[in-house]
């Protein structure tokens, strides 16, 4: 499994805590990393459970996980990319809170892992589009894509 993809970004988040909680920043405008502005959404994984895989053909993705953990897979299917076919694996979450930016092209999914419900806020570029989604999907044991998630027999992923 390689390290990088060409076009995928991640952000270091800081944590600011104090006697009254903490705060942590997600993405501002004023960020390198920072595109433009779709929607936010937030969506959950139960431990065990992957949603994948899938791309965008229009926009980027730019996620992390705010509570709980999760083990995000990226792969590389743009022929064109230098970094085509390449893997990346991520664990993303409470004990390292960081922002992915994932480029169109690039097939993403994550597995909720751990014993606790994982919290996922994406931020992407675009709003979803109801009539028209941008959004191309694999089942998560596709033999498109070489990565295993470790399926557990009878629980719904996809």
């Amino acid at each position: 499994m390689k390290d990088t993809i060409n076009g995928v970004r991640i952000k270091k988040l800081n944590v600011i805590p104090d006697e009254r909680g903490w705060l942590m920043e997600i993405l501002r405008c004023d960020d390198e990393i920072f595109e433009q502005f779709g929607q936010v959404y937030c969506t959950t994984a139960y431990p065990g459970v992957v949603k994948a895989w899938h791309y965008h053909k229009k926009q980027t993705d730019n996620f992390t996980c705010v509570h709980g953990m999760m083990k995000v897979a990226l792969y590389d299917a743009r022929e064109d990319s230098p970094t085509y076919k390449n893997l990346m694996e991520l664990f993303v979450g409470e004990k390292n809170p960081i922002l992915v930016s994932v480029p169109a092209g690039v097939y993403h999914g994550f597995k909720g892992i751990g014993t606790e419900t994982a919290f996922f806020v994406s931020i992407p570029t675009l709003p979803y589009n109801y009539s028209e989604p941008d959004e191309f999907r694999l089942p998560p044991d596709t033999d498109e894509i070489p990565y295993d998630w470790g399926l557990a027999p009878g629980l719904k992923h996809g």
